[in-house]
Order: C-alpha cells, then sequence, then structure tokens
C-alpha cells in the first residue's frame, strides 16, 4: 500500500521531538559522528520488493549509486522509480533545502517499513548514503537490515580532504577509484593528486610528449630510507603515469560520490623531473636527471626565463581541461634560491621589476601563474611558503609548517586549509614498535590526530570564518605497495574525517575508538590493511631524584590487563600484574602484554631502562632546544636512550647551535664513566659534534677538562664514552655545532641539527 511522503515541516518537526536537546544515546559505529542521533524500535529489513524512489532528478544519480553499493553486497539491483510518493520497504530520497539548510547536510529517518533521506543537494544524499552504509548489517543470506533510527548531520567544515602524493610511488587507477570510495565512505569532499615532483611526472601532457618518455621515469630509487649514508639503490627503471582520459575517468568516479578533486602541478620547487625532460626551462641549462631518492633538490624552474612561464600555462591549459576544480594546486614549497642567486636571467628579472630579494621573486611567480588562472575562471591553492615575498591575491594557502601560515594568510583574509605536519601527515610512523615499517621519521599516533582543534589557533575570532577545512597528507616515499599506504592512512583517516565533520563539542575519543573497532569488520570486507596499533601498550616514565624511574603503562583496550615482566622472560598470563606505576631500580627490560578475554592481544611491548648515576639529576642548559624534538632538559638523565629513529621525543636537538649541559648530581660521587649519543644522518641535517668536551667539578665552580673528542665518523648514531676516576658532583658537556651545512651537502646553507641523548654517569 501506498505511504504519503512525510513533508518537510512534518520531518522538522519529528527531529526536533526526537532529539530535544541534540544528547546522545548508543551511538552506532558511525564515523564522522553524526551531529543528532535518536534510535527508535523495530528494524527496516530490505527484501525482494524493496523500491528505491526518487522524488526529484537530482537524486537519481546518488540513487544509482546506492543501488551500485546494494549489488555489491547483496548481488540484487533494487527496482528504482521516480515519484513524489512512497512504497512500503522503500528508501525515498528527496532535496528539500528549505528543511535542511546545510550545504551538504542531511536528514535520515529509518523506520519498519521506510528510509527517507531528505537533503540540502546532492552532496548531502551521497551522505546520507554514506551513513547508511555504515549502519546496515549482514542478516544472511546476502539480507540487509538497518536499526530503525533518526539523524540530522551536516558537516562542520566545507573542505574536508586527503591529498595522496603519486609522484615517488605510483597506484594503479583502480586503487585511486577504491581510495575515493573510502574518501566518500568517510564524508570527505576533496582528493587532492599529488601529480609532479622531482621523482616523477604523473599525468600526461599532450603538448610536451617528453613529459611520458622521460619525466614520467627514473632510472633507479633508493633502497631504505634517506636519512642512511651512503645511500642505496635498487637499480631497477621505475614509473609510468595516468592519461588524460585515464584522469577523466577518476574525476567522473570522484564527482558521482560528491568528491572534487584537485590537482598538484608543481612549482617553482619540486621540478626536477621536468627539468630533465626541458632542460631550457632551468636556471643552468642541464643536464637535469629525475630524482632517485627523496628531498630537496637546488634546481628549480627559472623565472627569469618567459619560456618556463609559456610551458607551465601550456601545461594548465591541458590540466583544467582534465579538471574541472575550482582550484589548482601550484605548490610553492619548499623552493630553494640558490639557483636564482647566480642566473643572471633571474637576477636580470629582479632588477627590472625592483624586486629587493629572490623571495620577491617566487612572489612574482606565483602571482603571475595566478593571474592566467584567474583569467580562466580559477583560482590557486598552495602550501603556506607562497606568503613568501608576498600572498597572490585571490591564493587559498595550505599551511603545513604548524599553523603559523595560516593565521598568517587568515589575518591577510586569505582561505585557509589547516594541514599541520605535526598531526596531518600519515607518512610519519603510527607507533613506536620496533616492528613498524620503515616510515618518514616522525611519530603521529591515532589519538594526536583526532585530538587536532582547526579553531584552537590564537586566531581572532572574527577570522576564523577564513579556516575552510581540514587536509591529511599521504606522501607516498615509503609507501611501495597499496597496502602498505592504507597501512599508514587508515585508520587516522577516519580520526581526521571525524575532526573535519562532527561538532566539535561532542568530540570524544573514547567514543571514537568504540565506534572504530566496530568498525573493523567493514574496512576488512572493503580489503583494507588498516593498522590496527591504537590500542597497544604505550607508556611514560618519569626520573626521580633517589635515582628511579617511575613507569606507566597505559593502553586504550577496554575490559584488558597488562601483565609484565622486568627479569628478560617473556610476558604471559602468569606474569606481573600491572596495577599502577613500576618502579624501576636497576637496568633491565621491561617487557609487557595485553590481556584479554584470558588470552594475549597484540604485539608485545618491550622498553630499555639503564639506571644510572645521573637519573633524575639537575640539568642546566645554555640554549632552548627545537620544539619538534623534546625541550625537558631532565630526557637527558631519564634512563630511556633515544632510537635512530629520533621520533620517540628522547632526543633534544639544537639548529645551529652550541650546547652546553651542567649535570647536577646533587652531591660528590665516584664517577667511572660518562656517556652520551649524538645522531649524525646528513641526509637529515642532522650533523654531529666538530667537538665534545667533557668537564668535571666539586664545586660548579672550577671545572677540570677529562675528555675531548672531535671524530664522530658513524652514520648513525655515535656513542661517546669518558673512561676516569674521578670524584664529582658537576659534569659539563660542551658540544660545538657544525654551525651552517656546506656547500655541497644536503640543506646547504641551512642551520644543522645537534641532537645529544642521554648522558649516563657511572
Amino acid at each position: 500500500m501506498k505511504l504519503m511522503l512525510l513533508t518537510g515541516l512534518f520531518l522538522a518537526t519529528l527531529f526536533q521531538s526526537l532529539f530535544g536537546q541534540g544528547k546522545f544515546n548508543d551511538i552506532p559505529a558511525i564515523i564522522p559522528m553524526p551531529v543528532e542521533y535518536k534510535t527508535a524500535a523495530g528494524l527496516f529489513a530490505f527484501s525482494e520488493t524493496t523500491k528505491i524512489i526518487t522524488a526529484d532528478t537530482v537524486s537519481k544519480p546518488a540513487a544509482e549509486l546506492l543501488n551500485f553499493y546494494l549489488k555489491s553486497v547483496t548481488g540484487k539491483n533494487y527496482e528504482m522509480l521516480a515519484s513524489t510518493s512512497a512504497y512500503a520497504n522503500s528508501i525515498v530520497f528527496k532535496i528539500d533545502s528549505s528543511v535542511v539548510v546545510q550545504p551538504e547536510g542531511y536528514q535520515l529517518n529509518v523506520s519498519t517499513q521506510q528510509i527517507e533521506l531528505l537533503a540540502h543537494d546532492a552532496g548531502g544524499i551521497i551522505n546520507g548514503i554514506q551513513t547508511l552504509r555504515q549502519l546496515w548489517q549482514e542478516a544472511g543470506n546476502k539480507s540487509l537490515t538497518i536499526a530503525a533510527c533518526a539523524i540530522k548531520d551536516y558537516p562542520r567544515f566545507a573542505y574536508r580532504g586527503m591529498g595522496l602524493d603519486v609522484s615517488r610511488h605510483m597506484f594503479p587507477v583502480s586503487f585511486i577509484k577504491k581510495y575515493i570510495d573510502l574518501l566518500a565512505l568517510y564524508k570527505l569532499n576533496t582528493f587532492h593528486w599529488h601529480l609532479t615532483d622531482d621523482q616523477g611526472w604523473r599525468i600526461e601532457i599532450k603538448k610536451y610528449p617528453r613529459l611520458q618518455t622521460v619525466a614520467a621515469f627514473r632510472s633507479e630509487t633508493i633502497i631504505g630510507h634517506k636519512k642512511q649514508s651512503p645511500h642505496r639503490f635498487d637499480g631497477k627503471r621505475y614509473g609510468g603515469y595516468y592519461t588524460q582520459q585515464e584522469a577523466k575517468d577518476i574525476v567522473q568516479y570522484a564527482a558521482q560520490r560528491n568528491i572534487t578533486v584537485i590537482p598538484e602541478i608543481e612549482m617553482p620547487g619540486h621540478a626536477l623531473a621536468a627539468l630533465a625532460a626541458y632542460p631550457n626551462l632551468g636556471c643552468t641549462g642541464g643536464p637535469y636527471k629525475t630524482a632517485t631518492f627523496w628531498g630537496v633538490f637546488e634546481d628549480v624552474y627559472c623565472a627569469g626565463n618567459d619560456s618556463t612561464f609559456i610551458f607551465l600555462q601550456n601545461v594548465l591549459d591541458e590540466v583544467m581541461a582534465i579538471f574541472p576544480s575550482p582550484k589548482i594546486h601550484i605548490g610553492g614549497d619548499e623552493c630553494p634560491k640558490i639557483r636564482w642567486e647566480h642566473c643572471p636571467k633571474c637576477q636580470r628579472r629582479m632588477k627590472e621589476l625592483n624586486l629587493k630579494d629572490e623571495h620577491d621573486l617566487q612572489s612574482y611567480f606565483v602571482q603571475r601563474i595566478e593571474r592566467y588562472l584567474n583569467s580562466k575562471g580559477r583560482n590557486i591553492i598552495g602550501w603556506d611558503e607562497i606568503l613568501e615575498g608576498g600572498l597572490a591575491p585571490n591564493a587559498t594557502v595550505m599551511s603545513w609548517r604548524g599553523e603559523a601560515g595560516g593565521i598568517a594568510a587568515a589575518k591577510q583574509q586569505h582561505d585557509v586549509i589547516m594541514t599541520p605536519e605535526s598531526h596531518f601527515y600519515f607518512d610519519y610512523y603510527q607507533s613506536l614498535y620496533a616492528a613498524e615499517p620503515i616510515a618518514a621519521g616522525g611519530y603521529t599516533r591515532l589519538e594526536k590526530v583526532y585530538g587536532y582543534e582547526p579553531a584552537a589557533t590564537g586566531l581572532d575570532s572574527s577570522l576564523t570564518h577564513f579556516i575552510k577545512g581540514i587536509e591529511g597528507q599521504a606522501w607516498s616515499e615509503y609507501f611501495t605497495s597499496t597496502s602498505q599506504a592504507e597501512y599508514m592512512i587508515f585508520p587516522r583517516m577516519l580520526a581526521l574525517a571525524e575532526v573535519a565533520w562532527s561538532p566539535a563539542k561532542g568530540k570524544n575519543y573514547d567514543s571514537f575508538l568504540k565506534r572504530l573497532r566496530q568498525q573493523q569488520t567493514m574496512l576488512k570486507k572493503l580489503d583494507v590493511h588498516a593498522a590496527d596499533v591504537f590500542d597497544e601498550i604505550n607508556y611514560s616514565s618519569v626520573p626521580t631524584a633517589d635515582g628511579t624511574v617511575e613507569v606507566d603503562l597505559q593502553s586504550s583496550l577496554p575490559g584488558m590487563e597488562i601483565r609484565y615482566t622486568t627479569d628478560g622472560s617473556p610476558p604471559g598470563m602468569n606474569s606481573r600484574l600491572y596495577k599502577n606505576t613500576v618502579a624501576i631500580h636497576k637496568t633491565c627490560v621491561l617487557n609487557a602484554i595485553l590481556i584479554k578475554d584470558k588470552k594475549p592481544v597484540k604485539r608485545v611491548f618491550h622498553q630499555t631502562f639503564t639506571i644510572h648515576k645521573a637519573i633524575g639529576a639537575g640539568i642546566i642548559l645554555n640554549n632552548e632546544g627545537e620544539a619538534r624534538f623534546n625541550l625537558l632538559p631532565a630526557t637527558l638523565v631519564n634512563g630511556v636512550e633515544g632510537t635512530d629513529r629520533y621520533n620517540d621525543m628522547q632526543w633534544m636537538g639544537f639548529a645551529g647551535k652550541d650546547v652546553e649541559v651542567i649535570v647536577d648530581l646533587g652531591s660528590i660521587k665516584n664517577i667511572s664513566t660518562v656517556s652520551m649519543n649524538f645522531l649524525n644522518y646528513h641526509w637529515q641535517k642532522m650533523w654531529a659534534p666538530q667537538w665534545v668536551s667533557i668537564l668535571i667539578s666539586l664545586d660548579g665552580k672550577q671545572y677540570k677538562n677529562i675528555y675531548t673528542k672531535q671524530n664522530f665518523p658513524i652514520s648513525g648514531i655515535n656513542k661517546l664514552k669518558a673512561i676516569t676516576s674521578s670524584k664529582a658532583r658537576y659534569i659539563k658537556i660542551v658540544a660545538t655545532n657544525k654551525g651552517v651545512i656546506p656547500v655541497g651537502e644536503y640543506g646547504a646553507g641551512g642551520k644543522a641539527l645537534l641532537m645529544i641523548d642521554e648522558i649516563t654517569v657511572d
């Protein structure tokens, strides 16, 4: 029998009565968390007679998409009707912006007889469909049910994005589409496709065939981490590109899922692959070679050569014909100026335009490209370096080096996308366990991603509306396979999606984890190789003045217990039960395991603690360290040595600064050895000291030198150990920084990082 469609007025009244003040009961496994949710009695069951009804033409493509999703689960095609009436056991779509006033918003009412999806626009219909996908349950024989409920939902931010770099490692079209489907599932609406960089050009440009035959390929690829020296290579030619037709197909595929594809064509830096194909576009004329390892390279597009701009305009013409996005990403980041400083053409350009320096020249470059794109009806997005020398008039700034660039752009009344490296770079490690696959170097736990608050920037509230959204980055240097890419991106992308969509006041990490655990089944069915490390044991430790280290073990897994050992034996069911902090009195390895439902789960936790005479000692530093490492002087005497991954917050780093450390043992003690570690990774701009001296004192006034070292040959951790037989209360370590990185070395002209950890005294 026919049922009349609920009117907009009736539906609005229904939601008001159901939601009241917007409080939540038991929210099912929906990510991102909806604005309002209310349970109701009963189930909607899909059957052979289930119909999909569209009340307007705008809803029809989305209805077809729902049918596609349903068929992938049930194997059935459901009847589709265009009608203003509904039928029993039907799914009804309707656009009504007078009821759902928020763009991309929707209202969903599920009863035993009907699912009604009312939306502001086509995007809202798509978002409602993604919620249905997360709600339905397989009931056997490929049938589905959905628990009755009422949902009112809309996004917090208009821009909700994820990037994917395909220059360093390229992924098949099938994976790109899978990636887009996953973005849509979690209500992200922007796919930022990083198509060009030093290591490869990945989009077909018909006017410039050498971009396909030369720039798209590199002769070999670095093996292992970039930090290691000397570099090792696999000797295998690598590359490829997406044809224009493939890219158009991906754009269409994304549009059907409410996703805009924004291409990134890097300029003026990160251009080595393009220069390898067309060397006349560089300052020196080459020859150039597509990069075989990761980093920032000094050869960039020549800003004084009009041929550069003709080339880029022609490239952008073909790019715009493929990608209808209102904005085109032009990069603008990490552009060394050394070639421009010595290039006659660039210097002549600067003189003609009365530009004061090369930063002004970069601003000229970006603004010239912007004017061209504006003339074609498009605007630019650039990384926050485009602020240097003056911001292009209509540019959107993507703030990656923290939030300072975004704040500066907002103060100039420019739109901002927040993508701070510290929170949203998913090529960083998500766990400190030694078994983690090689990654870029940083450490970003799931909880840190979820805890980011885009509006907490120190920006005046009258300007926060310039923050249009957030984006996560998936740089692919160490994504050597699609499964590895998925492992690094998921589930951190889900945390980002909730930050982007859900109201800030309703965020709750425990609730998110509960829903995330329930999502694991769906991710597995979608063949997503997501990481499952977020509930594993983590720890914090505090050195005490009596020479003990107090260790706190934590896990977010509900209903678990922790069992541990400190005698080197593997932990098991009968090991000591963790109840509160563990006091470490002597050097040992703390091993721990999670127990749930009377069986071990997750990986075994290991951490070495070295107890020595300086544990908890007073520390005086002459200079403050770099905030991206550890700023607490106590980390130098906490019993934990930093690893060669340097991401565990055990190292202190000093950029261009000498270091003087005074260790106060509290009383005069006999000492036989003084040890410490320094990092030497030139490819990470980390340089061992030029020399180190160790001095001792009884009174803190008169010091005696007991050790000097000038040679640190190891690429990695250099261990320094001074042997003595002395009495001392104060130990002074003086380490001289390399200062400026020399010419010919990676990062030449920049400040060298002096990295020091664990001063051990016995």
